[in-house]
């Protein structure tokens, strides 16, 4: 199956957040109206097929772990059952971590695409250090016990350390 993609990098219409809630809930893929809502004002890059329907959808958010301290594109992507296995991830990751490096260099915000491999066979082709195929820089395993890893735009160049979190200490017992 072919498909068109269209950058829609925040430029998400409330027409394309409808389309995009109705896409992800039809595919359980998320089943909460509400974060649905929110995450469709993430999306980079949409696929539609011939008929104009959405087959897939990359998103991205700005986020800082605390590992590193520095601002990096929490990326997703999600394709429709049906073109799964059809060699169409890879050229569609490919062109939404372009589209977000194009527009990180106009405004820096980032130093790169933060990806947590949930898949068990993609995790099992990810086994070194760094991905020949996605440049992806291992950075260790998520609380969820995924692995993390970076892709650095080009020319990136770190930010002031975000400052740490400190966590709450609880009083001593009486």
């Amino acid at each position: 199956m072919e498909f068109e993609t269209h950058n829609t990098w925040r430029n998400v219409t409330p027409e394309l957040q409808a389309e995009l809630v109705e896409f992800w809930m039809r595919h359980n893929a998320i089943p909460d109206a509400d974060i649905a809502k929110a995450r469709a004002l993430q999306a980079v890059l949409v696929a539609r097929n011939g008929d104009g329907a959405i087959v897939g959808v990359a998103t991205a958010m700005l986020r800082i772990l605390p590992r590193l301290r520095q601002p990096t594109y929490y990326y997703r992507q999600f394709f429709a059952p049906e073109i799964r296995s059809r060699l169409q991830a890879l050229p569609f990751y490919r062109e939404a971590v372009r589209i977000l490096e194009q527009a990180n260099a106009a405004k820096p915000e980032s130093l790169g695409v933060l990806l947590e491999i949930e898949n068990a066979g993609l995790a099992n082709i990810f086994s070194k250090a760094v991905g020949e195929r996605t440049g992806g820089v291992f950075i260790g395993y998520s609380p969820r016990g995924f692995q993390l890893r970076v892709v650095y735009f080009k020319g990136a160049r770190l930010f002031a350390p975000a400052p740490l979190r400190r966590r709450a200490v609880s009083a001593p017992a009486a």
